[in-house]
């Protein structure tokens, strides 16, 4: 049976699920909206969406949230229908379970109409706008975590500010009517994979605010909070069998379910001046630094999730469940881990990081979650620098050994090029794709490709192009990966 043999998951028929179904017991009419979220993709309702159901199913109506897509109307078209609501199914080798989620009361779109989602940001009711847009999102030089003033929609939106494009010019935008209404400004809240998410959210929107006006940049700056956080969920890419399997699960069709793990982490800066939900009765950490947090799960779960994504593409495997079987794998990950990512971190007094990382390793494991290496591979020119290549600055800093990270970033070189193993297009998406094909183009030795790739700055930066270790390091490997191939090169590493 398809999902196109169910009537509509819809307000109208939430009473038909099934009782081992969770879903809102609240009065969704009543929800007020609180939270405007630019980026309203999978992760955002696989994570804040369903803490934030919580907080509402617990009485306080107050944090309905009204979503931002920046792109298309998939989105909207998808949960329009369903009054907003949307399954997410958690997934282990025991079995799915199933709820449905109704902390999004609606989705605008962008681009068609801007005004509309500028009017909500400047609600006086919303006290926090949040953020999952991904790296790319941020219109930064990842190298820099600075803003890209060269950027066609920062360009569009400092000659338009009126009618934005790009999240940071809806978020300065929105902050500048509220401004000039005497309405308090809200609460920026990224929960993207970047470094220090929320310095380097207020550095994009501070120099974006000084480039049109330099009081409206000092009013930020001095008016709005960017509390930092640590996000952690798997959440792989909905396909049609899952829409399927849902829709036999809850006896009513889900135009877009959520598939995601059981394990689910939110560390905030509670840094929250307008007021916030009470996440943390729901498991939200609230400290005063997420620094350490952030840059743990940024080296040890994004680093090796990346390292799985480029290498068992290449050698072949569809998803990371499938990378951690092959041989070698998982003997690369746990040593990277343990010997070349943990030396690089922070102390975390009181935090049992061996139990950490082996429950990173076992969830990479899990069968049930089909997270496709692909996927991940996604927008590397944006991800590579905090994931990868922060943790070999501070190897070179140690003076010590960083043979598995630069495999990873071998791995990538290996991948831009657009071809696989076997002469095979990969269909490569990141916002510089075409700038890495020309790179790439008629180059078939290792050292012509760490030439044309070191060439980028804003990935690479203006150092490791000319440190003579990081060079010969990283073109090793990937000279072994030409010539031997991604699976025979992990087999053959010494760990």
């Amino acid at each position: 049976m398809t999902s196109n043999d169910h009537d509509r998951l819809s307000n109208a028929t939430l009473h038909r699920l099934p009782k081992s179904v969770d879903r809102p017991k609240y009065d969704r009419s009543q929800i007020r909206t609180g939270i405007v979220h630019l980026g309203i993709g999978a992760f955002h309702r696989a994570h804040q969406a369903v803490y934030t159901d919580r907080v509402l199913a617990s009485g306080d109506n107050r944090w309905g949230i009204l979503g931002v897509s920046l792109r298309s109307g998939d989105t909207r078209d998808a949960l329009g229908p369903q009054d907003g609501l949307y399954t997410v199914a958690t997934r282990d080798g025991s079995g799915d379970s199933f709820r449905v989620i109704g902390s999004i009361a609606k989705v605008l779109v962008a681009p068609e109409n801007p005004q509309a989602v500028l009017a909500a940001m400047v609600d006086p009711d919303v006290m926090i706008v949040s953020l999952t847009v991904t790296e790319k999102g941020y219109c930064y030089s990842p190298a820099s975590a600075s803003l890209d003033e060269s950027h066609v929609d920062i360009v569009h939106d400092l000659a338009n500010p009126a009618t934005p494009r790009s999240a940071i010019g809806f978020i300065v935008e929105a902050l500048d009517r509220r401004r000039t209404k005497g309405t308090d400004p809200f609460t920026l809240l990224s929960c993207d994979n970047l470094p220090s998410n929320g310095e380097t959210l207020k550095r994009v929107v501070t120099r974006f605010a000084d480039l049109r006006d330099a009081g409206l940049g000092q009013f930020i700056r001095d008016k709005v909070a960017f509390p930092s956080t640590m996000v952690d969920r798997i959440v792989p890419a909905t396909t049609d069998a899952d829409r399927g399997a849902v829709a036999d699960a809850i006896g009513l069709a889900d135009a877009w379910p959520i598939m995601t793990e059981p394990f689910t982490q939110w560390v905030v800066e509670d840094h929250f001046p307008s007021g916030r939900p009470a996440w943390e009765k729901f498991g939200v950490a609230f400290v005063d630094n997420v620094d350490a947090f952030e840059l743990m799960k940024l080296r040890l779960l994004n680093g090796s999730h990346s390292t799985l994504a480029y290498l068992g593409y290449l050698a072949g495997h569809e998803t990371v469940s499938d990378v951690m079987k092959a041989e070698g794998f998982s003997a690369l990950i746990e040593a990277m881990m343990d010997e070349e990512i943990t030396p690089t971190l922070p102390p975390l007094p009181g935090f049992d990081i061996a139990a950490y990382k082996a429950e990173l390793r076992e969830r990479f494991r899990n069968p049930a979650l089909r997270h496709r290496t692909w996927q991940i591979a996604m927008d590397g020119s944006q991800k590579l620098p905090q994931r990868l290549l922060n943790t070999i600055r501070k190897r070179l800093e140690q003076k010590a050994a960083f043979d598995r990270l630069a495999l990873g970033v071998a791995g990538w070189m290996r991948y831009a090029t657009g071809f696989d193993e076997n002469g095979k297009p990969i269909d490569v998406r990141d916002p510089l794709a075409d700038e890495f094909k020309q790179r790439a183009d008629g180059k078939t030795s290792s050292a012509e490709l760490i030439d044309a790739y070191l060439g980028l700055e804003q990935i690479f930066g203006e150092d490791l192009p000319k440190n003579a270790e990081f060079r010969r390091t990283v073109g090793d490997a990937l000279a072994k990966l030409l010539k031997e191939g991604a699976a025979r090169t992990v087999a053959r590493t010494k760990v």
